[in-house]
Formats: structure tokens, sequence, C-alpha cells
């Protein structure tokens, strides 16, 4: 098997930039550090992880039906810091361009093009044009296409993100997506959590 920045790069290569919830095999080395992707106060008692993929349809529903309640309650009311780490799942290639993506248009608007991934996820496999999606998203948080197809063909940021993803399997065993993490602690298998679970689980930690 060959480790997975290598696969990756190979597939973009191979492709314009790609074809058309597995866990993704590895690649060996140390995390390349990158800037930690977060929302709210960092100073909060309390930090809720999520490993979390663009491709992945649950990661998709929970950003859709569970999120905006979370960081309203949670987030905007400072309770708690909120940090996202990248996962990648089938088809790899695309999540990783998309991640990719998002890094490349800035902090700022990093959460809003992961969003907009996850909202356009039934679009991109429906049609199988996954390029021109991510390349509509790249254009409406203000890249050209050229900065697009540099980015996602940008070998030493897939290098990192591989590194970062082999990381989580190897330090924090993640396996599945979505994973939580509070204070550091799993909360539960991977998979989906309810408000109610997010409240069992935080607000002992508040008092």
């Amino acid at each position: 098997m060959r480790p997975l920045a290598r696969r990756l790069a190979l597939v973009l290569a191979g492709s314009s930039l790609l074809a058309a919830c597995h866990k993704a095999d590895g690649a060996g080395g140390d995390a390349m550090t990158a800037p930690e992707m977060g929302m709210g106060n960092a100073g909060a008692k309390v930090t809720v992880t999520e490993y979390a993929s663009d491709t992945c349809s649950h990661c998709a529903d929970f950003n859709a039906k569970t999120f905006p309640a979370f960081k309203a309650k949670y987030i905007d009311s400072g309770k708690v810091h909120y940090v996202f780490r990248e996962f990648l799942t089938a088809p790899e290639q695309v999540s990783a361009a998309g991640f990719l993506l998002a890094r490349c248009v800035g902090k700022d608007k990093y959460f809003q093009v992961v969003d907009a991934i996850f909202r356009a996820q039934p679009e991109m496999f429906a049609s199988g044009d996954a390029h021109g999606v991510l390349l509509r998203i790249a254009q409406s948080a203000g890249l050209s296409e050229a900065q697009f197809n540099a980015c996602v063909q940008n070998e030493d940021s897939l290098k990192a993100l591989a590194s970062r993803v082999q990381a989580a399997q190897d330090q924090q065993h993640i396996e599945g997506t979505p994973t939580f993490l509070v204070n550091g602690k799993q909360l539960g298998t991977s998979g989906e959590k309810t408000m109610a679970e997010f409240d069992a689980a935080i607000q002992p930690l508040l008092k």
C-alpha cells in the first residue's frame, strides 16, 4: 500500500483534479504543523474537537441539523472552544481537494468554504463533477480558476494534510467521522451526536 500522500498526489496528477465514510490508509512521519481551525473562546473551560471529513455524509448532516444549535448554545456564548480537525474519507482525493481549498481561502473564510462543500455534497456526488462544484465554491470565495488549480495540486500542502490525518489515526485512534472529543476524551463512538449527548458531556464541566 502506497503512503496516503503519494497515492493522493498520483491521483491528482493523473486527472484534471479529481475522478468523479471510510478511514484513510496511512502515511508515515510526524504531523506537519498547520494553523488550528477553531471557533469561540480559546480560554473556555471546555474544548470540543470534531474530526470530520468534507465527503462524509454524516458530517454534512451534523453540520446542517445539529451544529447551528450547538454553535448558538456553546460557541457563541463563550462556553466552549470548538476545534475542527480534518480527516479524509472516500473518495479521498475529493476530500483532500476540498480541505486544501478551504485552507487556501484563508482562516477567515475557512468555515464558510467547509460549510459550502458540505451543502454541495448531494450535487457533487450525483453529478460526478467534483471539480466543477469545488471550482464554483472557490470562485465564490474569491479565487480564480488558476489559483484554485494551483491550490489543490500543491504537493507540500497535500503531504501536510496526509500527515495530520495519519497523526489523528496514530495518536487519537480516529477511525471514522464525525468523531468528537470533549476536553480530550472521546464522546462515544464515531457518528453524529445529539444536543442531549453534548449537554450531558459538557454541562458538568461548566460547573
